[in-house]
């Protein structure tokens, strides 16, 4: 019997380090790091992740038959970031000497670091960061050919680049390099607006419908689009070439105001410096996935790297019609490249098969009943274990007016998204959902909107699409008739960032929103994260608990378990009276 062909694919050392597990050509796991070690977008090599994608396949690394890099570390450094010091020199002198140190220390030795530490003897390649990307969309996508957009803040070069796929083969045909980005475009006003860079470009996203785009010439200055998909970003307003921060006193002078100060107060001048970045880059992504059609002429299209995540862009391009169909890697950043280029290598080193379309992106640990009733007696809480048919009926009649529901299921998701297994459920007809959640669940901002997931046959019944969306990847319009029946998920300008779920794709979550609506007519229920402001999306048992018991949910469903906050503290009570009356006889 013939060895199988076990690739693990890494990314790390920048954000969102990740593993990724192939097996023959199926993706057998795929966890960001930061899930294991709960600190928000981990950059250290994967090794938890790679522990449990090596037990999770039941094999160790003397089984693995290839490690596959998702940049090149040479070429990065050699090519790009020595000469651009150099060519700023003297500024970014401080930055210059952290970023030495750590290179000659760590990053310029991956291939050597990674055998070490995971102990493996066999072969790393390095591919590049933005064929990792084009790989992680394009041979899970289920096309035969297709055009392949990606765009991020940086690899080793390149920012932007077009491509082409057709079978088993991957080029990029067209780069954008740095320092002409429109990734770390988007960074650098994100860091203007006092959010925080590589994490909160998404809070710029969900600002921006609050404002106007009043500042659409201050952006022009930004950045010069030309009809061909090219650009070119006036660095005099940027200090990312040398700077530790991405502006300075010029881009202030520009749009008339300081930076803002992390948790001050937004003012509409921010939500309309939001809208119009976001109109500068709807419209640049718009022109680059043109030209992409011309170099490329097909009716499909790929899109991965960090800007892809950008779901009203995403949307944009859908309703223009460019493309019949349309595939973007759930795990579009970083962490995606890890699977990216394990599939390089699948196909490139071993000449495999083309791999199956990626239904779902439920990649990560799963937990038994029995691992979970022990997390539950460790906390020692009162429970109810019920089977699935009836904890599906109890939680989706829990789910019925202001109650918010942890729902812990199956296998994590793999990319930033909590897809139905790691996620936080309440009903999308109330409104008040929609601040309970916000402020006294996630600890966050009130501003920030919430994703609905609808049953994929019901979903042009409330939206303004017509396919798929199981990624919560697309932005569209809640229709008219429809905004008032789910206020809690149509953000204020009328869109919705949209999941659709089918039952071959999670059978549990899609029984559980159809029997919500069996009761109460309505196919859609609010999907938010499992987690609070600033760390990662629970992983375990335990976090799930630990979220649970330090946030004002009211039940928690894992596995076949169900814990509500009354029966906890209903037992608590007893407890405590118990422990009065012995006290008192004593």
């Amino acid at each position: 019997m013939a060895k199988s062909t076990c690739i693990l694919g890494l990314s790390c050392y920048y954000h969102d380090s990740a593993a990724a597990l192939i097996k023959d050509g199926d993706i057998v796991f795929a966890a960001q790091e930061e899930r294991y070690t709960r600190k928000k977008h981990d950059d250290s090599l994967p090794k938890n992740a790679v522990a449990h994608a090596l037990a999770h396949a039941g094999i160790t690394m003397d089984d693995v038959s290839a490690v596959g890099f998702y940049e090149k570390p040479l070429l990065k450094f050699f090519d790009r970031i020595l000469p651009t010091y150099i060519k700023v020199w003297p500024r970014g002198f401080r930055q210059c000497h952290g970023a030495m140190r750590e290179w000659m220390e760590k990053k310029l030795w991956i291939p050597q670091n990674i055998k070490k530490e995971l102990q493996y003897e066999g072969p790393v390649f390095c591919c590049s960061h933005h064929e990792s990307h084009a790989a992680s969309a394009y041979f899970v996508s289920g096309f035969d050919s297709a055009a392949i957009v990606t765009v991020d803040g940086v690899g080793e070069w390149a920012t932007t680049t077009i491509g082409r796929g057709k079978g088993t083969d991957l080029q990029l045909l067209k780069e954008i390099h740095f320092p002409h980005s429109l990734g770390l475009l988007y960074s650098a006003i994100t860091y203007y607006l006092g959010f925080k860079v590589n994490s909160a470009e998404y809070k710029v996203m969900g600002l921006a419908p609050y404002g106007e785009p009043n500042y659409l010439d201050q952006m022009r200055r930004l950045i010069d689009v030309n009809d061909d998909g090219s650009f070119t970003v006036n660095m005099d307003y940027f200090c990312y070439e040398y700077g530790l921060a991405m502006t300075g006193k010029k881009i202030e002078e520009l749009f008339g105001q300081p930076t803002r100060k992390p948790e001050s107060p937004l003012t509409q001048f921010h939500k309309d410096v939001a809208r119009s970045l976001q109109e500068i880059t709807d419209d640049a992504m718009l022109t680059i996935v043109k030209q992409a059609k011309k170099i490329c002429p097909s009716e499909n299209l790929c899109l991965a790297g960090g800007v892809a995540l950008n779901c009203v862009s995403n949307g944009k391009i859908l309703k223009s019609g460019l493309f019949e169909n349309i595939f973007i890697q759930p795990a579009a950043g970083d962490a995606g490249g890890s699977l990216g280029v394990a599939l390089l290598l699948w196909h490139r080193q071993f000449h495999g098969a083309k791999v199956p379309k990626m239904e779902h992106a439920f990649l990560g640990n799963s937990y038994a009943n029995e691992e979970i009733e022990e997390a539950i007696r460790g906390q020692n809480l009162p429970f109810e274990r019920l089977d699935d048919a009836a904890l599906i009926d109890t939680v989706a009649t829990l789910l019925q007016g202001d109650n918010i529901i942890g729902w812990f299921q199956g296998r994590m998701e793999f990319g930033p998204r909590s897809l139905g297994n790691r996620s936080i459920l309440a009903d999308a007809r109330n409104k008040e959902n929609w601040q309970k959640v916000n402020l006294k669940i996630k600890f966050r901002e009130s501003f920030r909107p919430f994703a609905p997931t609808v049953l994929e046959e019901r979903t042009s019944d409330y939206f303004d699409l017509h396919r798929e969306s199981p990624y919560m990847l697309i932005v569209a319009d809640t229709l008219p008739s429809r905004r008032s029946e789910i206020p809690a998920v149509t953000h204020v300008d009328g869109s919705a960032r949209i999941q659709t779920i089918r039952r071959d794709q999670n059978p549990k979550y899609y029984d559980l929103i159809k029997t919500f609506e069996e009761k109460t007519g309505c196919p859609v229920l609010i999907n938010t994260s499992f987690n609070v402001r600033g760390e990662p999306i629970v992983e375990s048992p335990k976090d799930a608990l630990n979220c649970f018991l330090h946030t004002q949910m009211d039940c928690l469903a894992m596995g076949n378990y169900l814990l509500s906050k009354k029966d906890i503290a209903n037992a608590s009570a007893q407890r405590q009276e118990e422990y009065l009356k012995k006290f008192a006889l004593d």
